[in-house]
């Protein structure tokens, strides 16, 4: 897959939010506060797992292989990526 602008970016923001989370573990920040914020990262990862799934199932179909079997076999592990979410 193509590195995504768009991907790096959140994947950035997201490292910068777990940064984020161990500074307020070190300085014993409310568990409440800490909850919200993973939850903030697991959204967004969430969101960044969707987005490759989505464009791996768009390169699939606008860049078949000739191959049946192995574009059918493409598909499928697509199909399998979006299911795991």
């Amino acid at each position: 897959m193509q590195c995504d602008q768009r991907i790096m970016n959140r994947m950035r923001r997201a490292e910068g939010q777990m940064r984020g989370i161990q500074k307020m573990m070190l300085e014993e920040k409310e568990c409440y506060d800490i909850m919200i914020q993973l939850s903030a990262v697991r959204s967004g990862i969430d969101n960044i797992m969707g987005i490759m799934a989505a464009e791996n199932i768009k390169d699939c179909y606008e860049n078949p292989v000739e191959d049946e079997q192995a574009q059918a076999e493409r598909l499928a592990q697509a199909v399998q990526m979006i299911q795991k979410l």
